[in-house]
């Protein structure tokens, strides 16, 4: 018998692998990432350009060119003076051949003059390497068919973009850094009434909804059912979803409820009539006169087919009961007798098979009503009498087991098919196919469905394990 489980789903984690918020947190804070760093790097360029610019125009003022920053000293004829400690390298040519040095740092030497003087015109300013000095943003103007060079340090673009970088790095890091704290609350938040959703799912999945008149209290909160939203539709839907599934199971309860009232109002106007076709027979057999063979024999099947139908009328009344009102006497009960009582019945009924018993030196209470699991004990060992051909060993063992009383049935028999064994509980159900029936039993196909049925009512469970050659029907019951 399958038995449902509740389902416990744990809260995921909103940066769980997987989660949605953790996709929509990663791709938002990815996409604030791209955009800031293309900035960030426009930015740069821009600034980059900026400065050097600025550089190339200081060096056109202080070659003596218009430039578009103003010379703050344009009275020499030879240029501005240099500030002093500014790296400004001014190199003018005397006659052909011969430099003097204007203006140039301390260590400015002969190689790097040289690599400076070789420097030909040029459309406009130019970085070159000045040994010992560094990068330098040079500029070769020719005046009167005699040249000047300008140098000035390219670190007066360096320093500032290095600057640059690295509060623009930081500034970079930090809107990351924003942008993913607030995409994970806001996408929190804005998940929060599709959390909600799913522990409404939740809870209806874990409501028993198999038995009872299939009324289903939950329901989405107006507030997660809003249409104006796309997580309100889901809510709208779902909440329809679970009228039409309550008015459906309310269907069926009305259903099954007159198909259980018919079969125990049905059940219950049989018994007399089956007691009269019984009472007759025997009197019939009892009078005086001798019967023919052919009438004798009549008679013996009416009274055996009226008893069949007698039991399978009793076993009909039974599932009906429990059906309906499964009230039993549970008490404290010593299940060790119940045990010892049903395998010495079954024991004395089927003389061709091997019974055996395997039970604690404790002796073990159950909380059960003790006619009704003597009941169940009894149907499983007939099931493994009527079932099992001739030799079979049939073990019945009790033991307690993590507060449950476990009472199992085993036999070596040829076991019932796979293909049955998730139905074989249910009523009419019949393995005949592969267990063989020993001549002359009877089965009313309810033996099984009625081992459930009370098993269920006393807060049980029942399971089946199957294979040739093994077969082991197991229940449990709470401790007393």
């Amino acid at each position: 018998m399958t038995l449902s489980v509740p389902v416990k789903l744990a809260a995921p984690s909103p940066m769980g692998k997987g989660t949605l918020s953790r996709q929509l947190v990663v791709r938002t804070t990815g996409l604030v990432a791209l955009v800031t760093v293309v900035l960030t790097l426009f930015l740069a360029l821009a600034s980059f350009q900026i400065l050097e610019r600025q550089l190339d125009d200081r060096l056109q003022v202080a070659s003596g060119r218009p430039g578009r920053i103003p010379a703050s000293n344009d009275n020499d004829q030879n240029g501005p003076a240099d500030p002093a400690g500014s790296g400004l390298i001014r190199l003018d040519e005397l006659s052909e051949g011969i430099w003097r040095v204007t203006s140039a740092p301390d260590s400015f030497t002969k190689d790097a003059a040289s690599a400076l003087t070789s420097l030909g015109l040029s459309n406009g300013p130019v970085t070159a390497n000045v040994s010992g000095l560094g990068l330098y943003r040079v500029l070769v103007v020719q005046r009167n068919g005699l040249n000047t060079v300008i140098g000035l340090p390219y670190s007066e673009v360096s320093r500032p973009m290095i600057s640059l970088l690295i509060m623009a790095g930081l500034l970079t890091l930090a809107a990351i850094l924003l942008s993913f704290v607030g995409a994970r609350r806001v996408v929190e938040r804005s998940l929060r009434p599709l959390t909600r959703l799913a522990a409404t799912a939740t809870q209806v999945s874990n409501l028993p909804l198999d038995s009872g008149d299939g009324n289903v209290p939950i329901r989405v909160a107006p507030g997660d059912a809003n249409p104006a939203s796309e997580v309100g539709q889901v809510g709208l839907a779902f909440n329809h979803m679970l009228d039409n599934v309550e008015g459906a199971l309310a269907a069926r309860h009305r259903s099954e409820t007159k198909v259980r009232q018919f079969v125990a109002d049905a059940s219950h106007e049989l018994r007399n009539p089956l007691a009269s076709i019984r009472g007759y027979a025997e009197l019939t057999r009892r009078g005086s006169e001798e019967l023919p063979d052919d009438a004798a024999h009549a008679l013996s099947r009416i009274e055996a087919e009226s008893e069949r139908m007698s039991a399978l009328v009793q076993d009909l009344l039974l599932l009906a009961r429990l059906d309906s009102e499964p009230t039993l006497d549970l008490q404290p009960t010593d299940l060790t007798e119940i045990v010892l009582n049903a395998v010495s019945d079954a024991r004395a009924a089927g003389v061709d098979h091997s019974w055996s018993l395997n039970l604690p030196e404790d002796v073990v209470m159950g909380k059960a009503d003790a006619h009704r699991l003597h009941q169940v004990v009894a149907n499983l060992l007939a099931n493994a009498r009527t079932h099992t051909p001739a030799g079979t060993r049939v073990e019945t063992a009790l033991s307690a087991q993590d507060g449950w009383a476990v009472i199992s049935v085993t036999d070596n028999g040829p076991g019932v098919p796979a293909e049955i064994q998730e139905s074989v509980f249910e009523r009419f159900s019949r393995a005949d196919v592969s267990r063989v029936r020993q001549a002359g039993g009877s089965s009313t196909g309810l033996g099984l469905a009625i081992v459930a049925a009370v098993v269920n009512a006393h807060g049980g469970k029942v399971d089946l394990d199957s294979r040739p050659g093994y077969t082991r029907f197991t229940i449990r019951v709470p401790l007393a």
